[in-house]
């Protein structure tokens, strides 16, 4: 079919600009230029000149001559239609502006004209007037054809430039241009032929006949630590290329990603591209770019990869489904793994969500028969499941001033000895969360919001994890003055390091939290370096919980199982089980007898009971039927309305400003407002509504009538929407 747009030029066209826009702005289209829906363009808005994309909607009725001008169409692929969709879809159902979403698929405005080519040379048929050991080099060098950079070629020789510039003026070489290089390899499905249990061949039969069918469809691999999720998955990644499509994997946390790239390559013989916050900027834009025109064929990255510009997108696989990273909290509040299913549906290709512990809304949509289920129930290569112990803390206390109970430094004490490796479990990042003055009971608190600062002796500061502030610690208090009485309460990561070390003095111990100095790659090195068995005991935080394979790790002690429990979140039980399901499962991948201790003062909690039983299935049933009779997600729908301001009258006037104009609805109702259980962040003083609808009510047209019937946002007052909250902080 051709293109009608060529045959009769828009004389206007709707731009959508990366900015708090509820409409595209309408722009003139120049005589001569050309645009399309989902051109790049660059327009002037204000005093300044932006990057936006030509959108579906209709040009506004305006003489083109009143508009200001497209300044310039950028050498770009368009971004297709399914993703314009895509666009529509998330700004409708999170409530945000789609200049916004808009602005996360356009963040590489570099990428928005294609790489320079690179001046080469390439060898000719002329022979040198006179040959010299250098110039043989050089020769023998080239002799496969293949054009080479000038300092490349010089380099792979061991000569100087001078002898190249000398072989080119002789025509021994000729000048050539060559295109970009490729940010990785393509892959090549037959490169290894993984070798799969029948339970694994079973469910990769699955998943290939789900992609080689098409269409929209959701399976979710259910399947515990272990048991080859990643090899399965692997094999629909397989199935996509050879269809000729584009595949995006998502991951968590950074973190993870070095280990799985490797496990990619072992597989296809190449990396698949990377999208992450700690890729390089020129890396980001040259990812961005080769997506666009296809050359890139895989993607894994976190949650953003999401909005990279496929043109051929045929799968999407979320690995961890459960993992709460994948919900943003900033700006579009967005769930990655549910904006993927959309993403699948639009687009009309598979989704495969995968889990040691998938959430309730997964296994409720299994159950319900919208997603497909595949289980895989044993460890591969017949690997045994840890044994799995609670230490009632009532009965084995630590010893004075310790966290530690006697009975885990014992077992600790024992995989030293095997000259295998433990690991301690404690999230909580830093020494201590809470610093006070014993003399005059002084806390130390964050100027800037409403909680205690956390101290790092590490680096000798006290840290406020939610807004960034931090302070070096001071020797005195300063509300009385009086030296050497600051008391450190409770354990962080790094107390729990000094109780371990004092205990074990020769055991090579690492700590390991997302706050390490070094950053991503010091931390990639640390996990590398316990998976080749240079530590002896490591004490983590959640960080350790995902996907990482410990070969020689036999004993998991959780210092603190009832950390997660000890909050109003409805999801509190379902985060707990998963959290320590995870951790635990880091023993005994590799077939060794392992053992998994849980420091509780709940040893009859349900949650412990289900994961020392191992009967998870008793514990989601349980869980979900809680969730059913509260009406709770899945089963009924919330939104979270968070007002903040520089003053808490302002916050708290508005907010109830707010509540007061709610229309009245058989099927939803508000509670609140009150003041957020964090109710100062960075400054701003924040009160929270919470909006509880059955699960068939329309929460997005009811909230635009609320706010439009509200009280409008003046001063220092913000308003944001929460579709789907995971956090109630």
């Amino acid at each position: 079919m051709k293109d009608d747009s060529r045959k009769a030029p828009m004389r206007s066209a709707p731009v959508l600009v990366p900015m708090p826009a509820e409409r595209p702005y309408t722009y003139a289209v120049p005589e001569g230029m050309h645009v399309e829906p989902g051109s790049i363009v660059r327009v002037p808005l204000g005093p300044r000149e932006v990057a936006g994309v030509v959108w579906d909607t209709e040009a506004g009725d305006v003489d083109p001559k009143k508009l200001k001008p497209i300044s310039e169409v950028f050498d770009c692929p368009p971004i297709d239609v399914q993703t314009r969709r895509f666009v529509d879809w998330i700004s409708a159902y999170t409530l945000s502006a789609p200049g916004m979403v808009a602005r996360m698929l356009l963040r590489a405005p570099a990428a928005f004209d294609p790489e320079p080519w690179t001046e080469g040379l390439q060898r000719t048929e002329a022979v040198p007037d006179r040959m010299t050991a250098a110039r043989a080099r050089v020769l023998e060098a080239a002799h496969d054809g293949l054009a080479w950079t000038r300092s490349g070629l010089a380099h792979a020789a061991g000569v100087s430039s001078t002898v190249i510039d000398g072989l080119r003026d002789q025509g021994v070489f000729e000048t050539v241009m060559i295109p970009p290089r490729p940010v990785v390899a393509r892959p090549d499905t037959d490169y290894s032929q993984p070798e799969l249990s029948d339970d694994q061949q079973a469910v990769a039969e699955m998943l290939r006949a789900a992609v080689g069918k098409g269409g929209a469809g959701v399976t979710l691999i259910d399947g515990v630590t272990g048991s080859g999720k990643t090899e399965v998955y692997f094999e629909a990644v397989a199935a996509a290329l050879d269809k000729g499509k584009q595949v995006l994997i998502l991951l968590p946390e950074i973190a993870l990603t070095h280990a799985f790239l490797e496990r990619f390559q072992d597989r296809f013989g190449a990396k698949p591209a990377e999208w992450h916050s700690d890729l390089a900027p020129r890396m980001r834009e040259r990812v961005w770019r080769q997506v666009a025109e296809g050359s890139v064929r895989v993607v894994a990255g976190a949650r953003s990869a999401l909005f990279l510009p496929f043109q051929e997108l045929g799968l999407i696989v979320i690995d961890e489904e459960h993992d709460p990273a994948y919900k943003q909290e900033d700006r579009v509040t967005y769930n990655a793994r549910d904006m993927a299913v959309v993403r699948g549906r639009i687009g009309s290709f598979p989704v495969v969500l995968a889990s040691a512990t998938p959430s309730i809304e997964s296994r409720v949509n299994a159950d319900q028969g919208r997603y497909a289920r595949a289980v895989l129930s044993a460890r591969f290569a017949e690997a045994s499941l840890p044994d799995l112990k609670t230490i009632d803390l009532r009965r084995s206390p630590p010893a004075r001033g310790g966290f530690l109970s006697p009975t885990l430094l014992s077992e600790v004490r024992k995989t030293l000895e095997k000259k295998e490796q433990s690991l301690l479990f404690l999230n909580r990042r830093g020494y201590a969360p809470l610093t006070l003055c014993r003399v005059c009971g002084h806390r130390f608190q964050c100027p800037d919001c409403s909680s205690w600062l956390v101290e790092h002796r590490f680096r000798g500061q006290l840290v406020c994890h939610h807004c960034g502030h931090h302070e070096k610690r001071p020797d005195h208090c300063p509300e009385c003055g009086t030296f050497d009485h600051l008391v450190a309460c409770g354990p962080g990561v790094e107390r729990v390091a000094e109780e371990v070390v004092s205990h074990f003095r020769d055991a090579r111990t690492i700590v390991l939290s997302s706050d390490l100095l070094g950053g991503v790659k010091r931390l990639r090195l640390e996990l590398e370096a316990i998976a080749n068995g240079e530590a002896d005991i490591v004490i983590g935080t959640q960080l350790v919980a995902k996907g990482h394979n410990f070969p020689n790790m036999t004993l998991v002690g959780i210092v603190d199982a009832d950390l997660g429990l000890a909050n109003g979140d409805p999801r509190a039980a379902e985060r707990t089980f998963q959290l320590l399901s995870q951790v635990t499962g880091r023993a005994g991948r590799t077939g060794k007898k392992s053992l998994g201790l849980l420091q509780t003062y709940q040893p009859d909690h349900p949650v412990m009971r289900a994961i020392v039983s191992g009967d998870a299935e008793t514990f989601y049933v349980r869980e979900i039927a809680e969730r059913e009779r509260s009406g709770l997600p899945p089963f009924g729908r919330l939104a979270g309305i968070i007002v903040s301001a520089m003053t808490r009258a302002e916050a708290e006037t508005h907010a109830r400003g707010i509540r007061r104009a709610a229309p009245p609805s058989p099927d939803i109702q508000i509670l609140g407002p009150a003041e957020a259980p964090l109710a100062l962040v960075a400054g701003r003083h924040r009160f929270r509504l919470l909006v509880h609808g059955e699960r068939r009510s329309d929460m997005q047209a009811y909230i635009r009538a609320l706010l439009a019937a509200g009280p409008k946002t003046r001063g220092s007052v913000r308003v944001s929407v929460d579709i789907d909250p995971q956090s109630f902080l």
